[in-house]
C-alpha cells in the first residue's frame, strides 16, 4: 500500500547521470512528493552530483560512498540508475544492508551477475523491482489483454521488429553502451525491453536463441573520426555531430565534470575500438514452443516498431511510430484480424509523457501501489533475470556461431 501523512518511502538514488538525475530524480520529485522523500544522492561524480542536485530541487546530502550512505541515511529503498556492468554490486550490497532495489534496466550484464543478485534476493528476503516501463505504455497493455482474451487462440509466433534512428541509435554508439563489457551489447542494454515484453506477453521464457550481429554504421566503418565532437576537425561534415552546448541539461550533467572523471557525452560514433553491434537478429524459440524473429537496427531515418503475433485463429499486428520524417495520427493502430471475420481497428491515443506515459504507471506501481496488480506488469528480479539473460545468450550466439540455451547459461 502507498504510505499515508508523512510516512513516505525513504529514497536514495546511486547515479545522478541523465535517466538518474531525471526520471528518478526531478521527475520523480516534482510528481511524486507526496508518497516519496528523496533522502541521499550517491554518485562518483561529486560535480555531476552536485548540479543534478540543484536541478531536482532537493537538499538531500550527498556521498561519493555507497556504504557509507547507506550506514547513515538507512533509506527504505535504493534506486540503481549507474551503468550496467555495475549494478549488481550496487544492488547486492543494498540487499544485504536490509535494503529494497529499484534499478533501472538491464538487471545486470552477464549470467553470473545474474545469478549473484537472485542469490543475494533469496538470502536477505529483500526484494528487487526491474524498471521495464515499456509494459505500462497504452498499446502494450491493450496487446496483452488481447492475448489474455485469446483473441486470436493460442499464438504461434511473433515477429517484433525495432528501429532506432540515427538519433537516438548514434547516442549509444557516443557513451559508455559502446563496449560490451559495460552494457553488454545493445543485446542486452537495449534489447532487455524488448525481451522482456515478449516474456510478459507469452508467459513463457525462452529455450534457445540463434543470432547474428555486425557493425554496419558506427565505430571502424566512419569516413574520418576526431576525438569528441567538441573539438573533432570535422564537424562540420559529420552528420553524427552533437553540439552538447545546445543541451543546457547535458551541458551541466557532463561537460564541466568530465573533468573530474574523463567521461565526455560526446565522444566520436566512429571510434575504432567499438565493438558492440548495430545491426542484429535472432531467432528465440520458447519453452512454450512459440517462435519469435527478432530485430534490432540502430541507424534507421525512423523511430519505432513493428509487432505482429500469429495465432491458431488469426493476428494481431501493431506499427508503433516514434519519430519519423513525415505525420503519423496522433495514436497507435493495433489490426486485430480474425481468421474468416475481417479486420477489427483498435485506436490507442498517444499519452504524453516517457514511454507514452508509461513511466508514470511504473512510478504509481512503485510508490502508489493500492491498485493492485491484474496484468502482472511489476517485474521483479527473476524478469530481470530471464530479458537479460536472452540477451546474453544472443550476444553469445553470435560470437561463438552456435545455438544457445540460457539453461547451459544458468547452468
Amino acid at each position: 500500500m502507498a504510505p499515508t501523512g508523512t510516512n513516505k518511502h525513504r529514497v536514495a538514488l546511486v547515479g545522478t547521470g541523465h535517466r538518474g538525475g531525471g526520471m528518478w530524480g526531478k521527475e520523480l520529485i516534482d510528481g511524486w512528493s507526496d508518497d516519496v522523500e528523496m533522502v541521499a544522492l550517491c554518485d562518483i561524480n561529486a560535480q555531476r552530483m552536485a548540479g543534478a542536485r540543484q536541478a531536482m530541487g532537493t537538499n538531500a546530502p550527498m556521498y561519493t560512498d555507497f556504504d557509507t550512505m547507506l550506514r547513515e541515511v538507512k533509506p527504505q529503498k535504493v534506486i540503481v540508475c549507474t551503468p550496467d556492468h555495475t549494478h549488481d554490486d550496487f544492488i547486492v550490497r543494498a540487499l544485504e544492508a536490509g535494503v529494497d532495489v529499484v534499478t533501472e534496466k538491464p538487471m545486470t550484464t552477464t549470467a553470473e551477475k545474474a545469478k549473484r543478485i537472485l542469490d543475494a534476493e533469496r538470502r536477505t528476503g529483500r526484494r528487487v523491482d526491474v524498471t521495464f516501463n515499456y509494459r505500462y505504455a497504452p498499446t502494450a497493455t491493450r496487446i496483452k489483454q488481447l492475448l489474455l482474451d485469446k483473441a486470436i487462440g493460442e499464438v504461434t509466433s511473433v515477429d517484433f521488429h525495432w528501429y532506432l534512428d540515427t538519433r537516438h541509435g548514434a547516442d549509444y554508439f557516443r557513451r559508455w553502451h559502446a563496449y560490451a563489457k559495460n552494457s553488454g551489447t545493445l543485446f542486452v542494454h537495449k534489447a532487455t525491453h524488448h525481451f522482456d515484453l515478449l516474456n510478459w506477453y507469452l508467459k513463457s521464457v525462452p529455450r534457445q536463441v540463434t543470432a547474428h550481429g555486425a557493425l554496419n554504421v558506427y565505430g571502424r566503418n566512419g569516413p574520418f573520426r576526431g576525438p569528441r565532437c567538441k573539438i573533432c576537425p570535422h564537424k562540420g561534415e559529420c552528420d553524427f555531430f552533437l553540439d552538447i552546448g545546445k543541451d543546457p541539461w547535458l551541458d551541466m550533467l557532463y561537460e564541466a565534470p568530465s573533468a573530474e572523471d574523463g567521461y565526455v557525452r560526446d565522444a566520436c560514433v566512429f571510434r575504432e575500438d567499438i565493438d558492440i553491434y548495430d545491426t542484429m537478429s535472432a531467432a528465440i524459440l520458447f519453452e512454450n514452443g512459440v517462435q519469435a524473429s527478432y530485430s534490432l537496427n540502430a541507424a534507421m531515418p525512423i523511430e519505432g516498431y513493428h509487432l505482429a503475433f500469429n495465432g491458431t485463429k488469426g493476428r494481431i499486428e501493431v506499427r508503433q511510430y516514434e519519430d519519423q520524417p513525415w505525420v503519423e495520427p496522433p495514436a497507435d493502430q493495433i489490426l486485430l484480424i480474425r481468421n474468416f471475420k475481417g479486420v477489427e481497428r483498435i485506436w490507442i491515443p498517444t499519452k504524453k509523457g516517457g514511454h507514452f506515459g508509461g513511466d508514470d504507471k511504473l512510478r504509481d506501481q512503485l510508490f502508489r501501489s493500492d491498485k493492485g496488480d491484474p496484468l502482472e506488469q511489476r517485474a521483479g528480479a527473476e524478469a530481470g533475470a530471464m530479458s537479460l539473460l536472452t540477451g546474453v545468450a544472443a550476444y553469445t550466439s553470435v560470437r561463438e556461431n552456435r545455438p544457445v540455451t540460457l539453461k547451459s547459461l544458468l547452468d
